[in-house]
C-alpha cells in the first residue's frame, strides 16, 4: 500500500453545491475504510487536498470516480514518498 497525494481542482455552480452532501457521504466511506487520510477543502478557492491509502495510481482514481462531483474535478494524483503528521505520532502525555 502507497501514500498518494491528490490535487483537486474545482468551480463551485449550484449544480455543484446541490451534489455535496452526497460527495461528503463517499468521503466519510473512505475515510473509515482507512483509504482516505485526510481531507481538505479550500474556503477561499476552488482547490481541495487528500491523502489516500492504495495500491496505484489508477486504484486512488477510482475511488475518487464514486463522487457525485468526479465531472467537476480536474486532479493532481502524486505518489508520496514521505508522509508525517500528528496522526502517526504517540499522543502528548498530560500530567493531571
Amino acid at each position: 500500500m502507497y501514500k498518494f497525494h491528490v490535487s483537486i481542482f474545482f468551480s463551485i455552480s449550484e449544480e455543484f453545491l446541490k451534489l455535496v452532501p452526497k460527495h461528503r457521504s463517499v468521503i466519510n466511506d473512505l475515510i473509515l475504510k482507512g483509504i482516505i487520510d485526510s481531507y481538505a477543502i479550500s474556503a477561499e478557492s476552488g482547490k481541495g487536498w487528500v491523502i489516500m491509502n492504495c495500491k496505484s495510481k489508477s486504484e486512488a482514481k477510482i475511488h475518487l470516480e464514486r463522487s457525485p462531483l468526479y465531472d467537476y474535478f480536474d486532479l493532481e494524483i502524486e505518489q508520496l514518498l514521505v508522509y508525517d503528521s500528528q496522526m502517526y505520532r504517540f499522543p502528548k502525555v498530560v500530567l493531571n
